[in-house]
C-alpha cells in the first residue's frame, strides 16, 4: 500500500482490492439527501388572525410539507414563546384563550390539547415543556432578543407573575 500525491490507494480483503472510488457519488448524494430531509422545518404563521388549513385556534400553525413523503412527525423551526400560565394538562379553556389573545393582538396565543379526551384529534405538541402539565403561551419570536422584548412587555401587565421565555417547536404528528 502506497500513500502520497498519486498514489492509487487501496486495501484488500481476503486479498480482493477495495475501492472507495465508485461508492462516493452515490453515498455523497444520499447523504445531502437525507441531511436536506432531517433540516426541513416549517416557517411559523406569525399573525394570529390567520392559521393553515387543519390547524385548529389554539394551535400556533406553521409551514408542513406538500410533498406527499410519510413521516412519523414533521417540526416547525425553534422559535421562543413566553409562557404565561401552567395549568393542569387539557385543561386549557378555549374561552381563556380568546380572552388572552386579545391582549396580544400581534403575537398567537396558543396552549397544547395534544392527546386530551376534549380533542382526540390533535395532532401538535410542544418540545422543551413538561407533557405532564398544560400551560397558554404566547408566541415571541425566532430570536431572543425580541422574545426577552415580548417577555418585558408581558410582565409590565402585571398579569402573569409566573410568565417565562421557552425556546421550543411545534410538532405535527401524523396519524
Amino acid at each position: 500500500m502506497r500513500f502520497g500525491a498519486g498514489a492509487n490507494t487501496s486495501f484488500t480483503l481476503n486479498g480482493t482490492p477495495l475501492r472507495a472510488e465508485p461508492m462516493r457519488f452515490p453515498l455523497s448524494l444520499a447523504l445531502i439527501l437525507a441531511s436536506g430531509c432531517a433540516l426541513a422545518q416549517g416557517a411559523i404563521d406569525t399573525d394570529p388572525a390567520k392559521r393553515r388549513p387543519g390547524f385548529k385556534p389554539h394551535q400556533l400553525s406553521f409551514e408542513t410539507p406538500k410533498d406527499g413523503v410519510a413521516r412519523d412527525e414533521f417540526r416547525s423551526q425553534p422559535f421562543y414563546a413566553v409562557i404565561l400560565k401552567t395549568v393542569e394538562r387539557c385543561s386549557a379553556v378555549e374561552k381563556e384563550r380568546i380572552q388572552l389573545q386579545n391582549l396580544f393582538p400581534a403575537h398567537k396565543v396558543f396552549a397544547p390539547m395534544f392527546e386530551c379526551d376534549q380533542e382526540p384529534e390533535d395532532t401538535i405538541h410542544y418540545t422543551n415543556v413538561n407533557p405532564k402539565v398544560g400551560f397558554i403561551g404566547v408566541y415571541a419570536g425566532e430570536d431572543l432578543d425580541t422574545a426577552e422584548r415580548v417577555l418585558a412587555s408581558v410582565r409590565q401587565l402585571g398579569l402573569f407573575p409566573g410568565a417565562n421565555l421557552r425556546r421550543m417547536q411545534a410538532v405535527l404528528v401524523y396519524p
